[in-house]
């Protein structure tokens, strides 16, 4: 029992406590599986592509789920500690999404160079101006955080689409990228609470067969989309951060100043 609960403190404090520029993303072995092979993936924090695995802890999310085709998504089953966090055999072809969701994180940012650097970076519009409007310190900027993330995986053909899954923040790909012609880059949507998000920075983390990563920027339109240029053989890590003055409910005894939802979609480009 004390070795468990070490455990997953241990991976709790390690997914809590993130450098400001670390993503959250699915990194699936093979993102083109026949059925009846074996479907693995690992939930990752880091840089560049580049990141520590984390193991199936179910303290640490509130959804992870599996859609394949036009399936309804249905839990990952997995036990305390499996890592990867998630391995299955699919039996059936189609586009399949694996959706994870965490818990709310605290973090207490140790400078104000640092949080303004943060808010640069992921575009974070009018955040610095409301937190002097709101009369906030300068210093231990407190934060709540969550992230959303997604990977499409082609089993078989990988014939199908992806769609909205309810995240309260999702990246939509409004191609399949698998099957669809990706000669002008892939579109995609980004959503929050189900709704467009226009304007909104989407960081591009592509990293190419020899594992060289090269990250760029797009933004979204008025109707929340943006086009991804993709380019055969690469695999793709798409983020989008929101920023939002957290509910008076949220964390009431860390009292935090802001909350980031931050999203994630990641994909393969197959090689000509």
């Amino acid at each position: 029992m004390k070795l468990l609960f070490v455990l997953l403190t241990g991976v709790a404090s390690a997914i809590a406590v993130p450098s400001w520029s670390h993503e959250f993303w699915i990194d699936v072995t093979d993102y083109t599986i026949a059925p009846g092979e074996t479907l693995e993936a690992a939930l990752r924090v880091g840089e560049d592509f580049e990141g520590s695995s984390y193991a199936y802890v179910p303290m640490n999310f509130r959804r992870f789920e599996i859609a394949m085709g036009d399936a309804a998504p249905e839990p990952v089953e997995g036990r305390i500690g499996d890592r990867p966090a998630l391995s299955m055999v699919p039996e059936e072809g189609g586009l399949t999404a694996i959706l994870h969701v965490t818990r709310d994180y605290e973090l207490t940012w140790e400078t104000w160079e640092q949080f303004t650097s943060f808010v640069g970076h992921k575009a974070g519009d009018g955040v610095l101006e409301r937190h002097a409007e709101q009369g906030y310190a300068e210093d231990a900027v407190r934060e709540v955080y969550s992230r959303y993330g997604k990977a499409l995986v082609a089993v078989g053909e990988g014939a199908g689409e992806d769609r909205p899954f309810g995240l309260l923040t999702e990246i939509v790909a409004l191609e399949n990228p698998y099957t669809g012609d990706l000669s002008d880059g892939l579109d995609v949507r980004v959503l929050y609470q189900g709704d467009p998000r226009a304007n909104a920075q989407v960081e591009i983390f592509a990293k190419d067969g020899d594992g060289a990563v090269e990250v760029t920027t797009a933004q979204t339109d008025a109707q929340g989309v943006a086009t991804i240029p993709v380019s055969p053989g690469s695999t793709y890590l798409l983020d989008s951060v929101v920023f939002r003055q957290p509910a008076e409910d949220t964390a009431p005894e860390f009292d935090p100043m802001w909350e980031t939802l931050w999203a994630s979609l990641t994909f393969a480009a197959p090689a000509e």
